[in-house]
């Protein structure tokens, strides 16, 4: 297939990726999903999420969801995580986690016609299609569960798996930079963020280390680069251009 020229790429990957990371971070953060992980038996929707999102590594230590997550104090993974597998198990807790996923794609992609529902599922597919796995287990992970058969409930998996595949690579690539956890955190977001993801011993006026900033940005173009290559494979320059279109209107859809 052909390739989208590398302007094409620079100017829209950076922007098509956010905001498949932004609407998969808005059904996770959603009262709303709490609610159903409760439901599901999960009191502590922490624990819901961490046991959830994780799952689909299967039976492991916590130390495991630690190194797949990346970027949250490994403590308060293990405690999330111990606490969530003791409901079900690891993989129903991925299951439930999954309809989940679901019923807010049903909730929240419905103003999108089917025509662009079906279309962006169709080409998000071919992308996660040839994506590697390798290095990226919980991207993998997600790739082999089970979706429903259609409609605005498997586009919201798939955008799950899209969101999964570009965290895992920037994941590689903060680790490439040689970036700890905590320093990609801050130079990211923060103490403010640094303390959301588990840190809980960093200081209001804790700041990042300038190369520390740096690396990461460099990091950043680093993970723009993989990403823009797999939609290079996958895509031809035409349908590129109609996956970022879709992606936007599906992004106005669901945050709107």
């Amino acid at each position: 297939m052909g390739e989208p020229t590398v302007t094409d790429l620079d100017q829209a990957v950076p922007t098509v990726d956010r905001t498949i990371h932004d609407v998969g971070a808005a059904w996770m953060l959603d009262p709303v999903t709490s609610a159903r992980g409760k439901d599901a038996g999960y009191e502590n929707p922490f624990a819901f999420y961490f046991a959830g999102r994780g799952g689909v590594l299967g039976d492991v230590d916590a130390g495991v969801v630690t190194a797949a997550f990346g970027w949250f104090e490994p403590g308060a993974v293990r405690a999330m995580w111990d606490e969530g597998v003791a409901v079900a198990g690891a993989r129903e807790a991925a299951r439930r986690y999954g309809r989940a996923c679901a019923r807010w794609g049903e909730e929240h992609l419905a103003g999108l016609d089917g025509a662009a529902v079906d279309r962006l599922t169709e080409l998000s597919g071919r992308v996660v299609a040839t994506a590697d796995g390798s290095g990226l287990p919980l991207f993998a992970g997600w790739r082999a569960e089970a979706t429903v058969d259609g409609g605005p409930a498997r586009l919201m998996q798939q955008i799950n798996v899209l969101r999964e595949w570009r965290a895992a690579l920037h994941l590689c690539a903060t680790t490439a930079a040689g970036l700890a956890p905590l320093e990609t955190v801050l130079a990211a977001g923060g103490p403010n963020r640094a303390r959301f993801l588990g840190w809980r011993d960093v200081a209001d006026d804790a700041a990042a280390d300038p190369s520390a900033v740096a690396r990461r940005e460099e990091a950043e173009a680093a993970t723009n680069r993989l990403t823009a290559a797999v939609y290079g494979r996958a895509l031809t320059p035409s349908e590129f251009a109609e996956y970022a279109e879709l992606v936007t209107k599906a992004g106005a859809a669901a945050l709107g």
